[in-house]
């Protein structure tokens, strides 16, 4: 009786973690969602250039990206716990430091400093829960993590909405502070400590991670300004490719390797990763295409162009829920690819939008596309997740978030550039050039003609982003398919080797 009385509070105790966890990767959703709504008011109150509203939206990328697998060693060797509760420290203190800021310069640091917090807090987050829950419950606890994520993802920019109304856009960052206040605190009473065991540091492989990462996504962020090979991105992007190549060889050669490049011999860690990143190429530039066509074709306000984005947010649970169960009877495998099949469809539907669709036509498409994320995107990470040991739990989460990381930032230059070139491309040639450059600046005109042309050029330019879209999902879903497998549910976790080992026996079986 006692047996199994703690082991009942065992697994109610796993659930509250799973709360800590929510809490502590929604206040990076909330504050990178929120953000976006608050640089028309940022930008007037601070007098900031079009550069400084750049750097205070990129430094913060810039940094977390290139932090990513750093912190993830970080959390293996000195604690997962330690390094996440760390991080939420700093990304409330400079939130809160925020509240007071004064000047972009200012803004600046401050995102830097909530750019290295960040970094510190998403891999812990993920690999504590690939530890603390088992093969059987993982599902459904990445399903809700996922689930808490996208409420975040939506919810944000309309809590942003009417906290600048009613206040200022410092209160964008202060709505981060209760957030982490709660996440430290139950992180402290709750939450136990693990760590891999000790192994040598690897401070080369650290600096090659970090700087590699850091000039990778700075050559993507500039993509859709100065071109992929400009001249003056030619030397970011020689610099990118030098320090990850060499990366890659000293991690393959050192004893004590940071990062367990050997995962990607995994079939479900490499289809895993690979497809995930085509699909945040795909989704990339969705939020910022579909919050330019409400506002800018549609004349919705921020607060309910966020509104809008609710049949993401309720598909999204829906699909969470359902993908849960149906990968408990059919594998990972087939809820990926029917999951990635209904993203397709969604921008199949995005395709067909024009000046005059209104919003019923993009409804239903975010509808489709919280259902097939919902369910496609959990069960991708999860199986991918089951194939990292524990002790490599940390920076096996963090390879996972910075591969995602990089496809996303790489799938807004993508598709940031199709949108900008097909709009010019598509204006009168005697438009301002104002109007010429962004639909932005052609309502800035208020002239109905230049409106008229603008809101046509924009929408038919979307066509052809959301066709990009719709290829690099399709991808996705046929990499999965192709690469990865099923694993049985209550079979333990294996080695890398022994993984492989295996896959190599199978190997003529998977060819007949």
């Amino acid at each position: 009786m006692k047996s199994r009385e703690n082991s009942e509070d065992r697994s109610s105790r796993r659930w509250w973690i799973l709360i800590v966890l929510c809490l502590s990767t929604l206040v990076l959703t909330i504050d990178s969602m929120a953000l976006t709504v608050a640089v028309p008011s940022m930008t007037e109150d601070l007098h900031a250039s079009a550069q400084d509203i750049q750097w205070i939206l990129d430094s913060y990328v810039l940094v977390f990206a290139g932090l990513l697998l750093t912190s993830g060693s970080l959390g293996d060797r000195f604690g997962r716990r330690k390094v996440m509760l760390t991080g939420l420290l700093l990304f409330g203190a400079a939130s809160l430091a925020g509240t007071f800021a004064a000047d972009p310069g200012q803004v600046v640091a401050l995102r830097i400093a909530m750019g290295v917090g960040g970094a510190l807090i998403m891999p812990s987050t993920l690999s504590i829960l690939i530890t603390v829950f088992d093969e059987k419950e993982r599902g459904r606890a990445m399903a809700a993590w996922g689930s808490v994520s996208m409420l975040g993802l939506v919810g944000s920019p309309v809590l942003g909405g009417l906290l600048i109304a009613h206040f200022s856009w410092h209160a964008i960052f202060f709505l981060n502070v209760p957030v982490v206040a709660l996440a430290l605190l139950a992180g402290v009473t709750l939450m136990p400590e693990s760590r891999a065991p000790w192994q040598k540091p690897d401070p080369l492989g650290a600096i090659l991670s970090a700087a590699g990462m850091t000039a990778l996504v700075w050559w993507i962020i500039e993509i859709p300004q100065h071109g992929a090979f400009a001249a003056g991105q030619l030397p970011v992007l020689a610099a990118a490719v030098l320090t990850l190549a060499g990366f890659v060889l000293w991690e393959n050669v050192t004893a004590s390797p940071m990062v367990p490049l050997v995962l990607f011999k995994q079939r479900n860690f490499r289809g895993g990763s690979l497809s995930l990143a085509l699909v945040q190429i795909g989704n990339g530039g969705l939020l910022l295409v579909l919050t330019q066509y409400l506002q800018f074709v549609l004349g919705y306000s921020p607060i309910k162009a966020g509104l809008a984005f609710l049949p993401l947010a309720v598909t999204a649970i829906i699909g969470n829920a359902g993908g849960v169960k149906l990968a408990a009877k059919t594998g990972n495998r087939i809820v990926i690819l029917l999951g990635m099949l209904i993203m397709v469809s969604s921008f199949a539907v995005l395709t067909t939008v024009d000046a005059g669709s209104g919003f019923v036509v993009p409804a239903i498409a975010l509808g489709l596309l919280g259902l097939g994320a919902g369910a496609a995107m959990p069960a991708a990470v999860g199986a991918l997740m089951g194939t990292i040991p524990p002790e490599q739990a940390g920076v096996g989460s963090a390879l996972n978030d910075t591969i995602q990381q990089a496809g996303t930032a790489l799938g807004i230059a993508i598709l940031g550039s199709l949108l900008a070139s097909g709009y010019t491309d598509r204006m009168p040639a005697d438009a301002p050039l104002p109007a010429r450059e962004s639909i932005a600046g052609a309502v800035a005109t208020a002239h109905p003609a230049i409106l008229h042309a603008a809101r046509e050029a924009f929408t038919s330019s979307m066509t052809t982003t959301f066709t990009v879209s719709a290829a690099g999902v399709l991808a996705a879903a046929v990499l999965a398919t192709a690469v990865m497998r099923d694993r049985k549910p209550q079979q333990p976790a294996q080695s890398p080797e022994q993984e492989q080992e295996q896959e190599q026996e199978s190997e003529p079986e998977l060819a007949v």
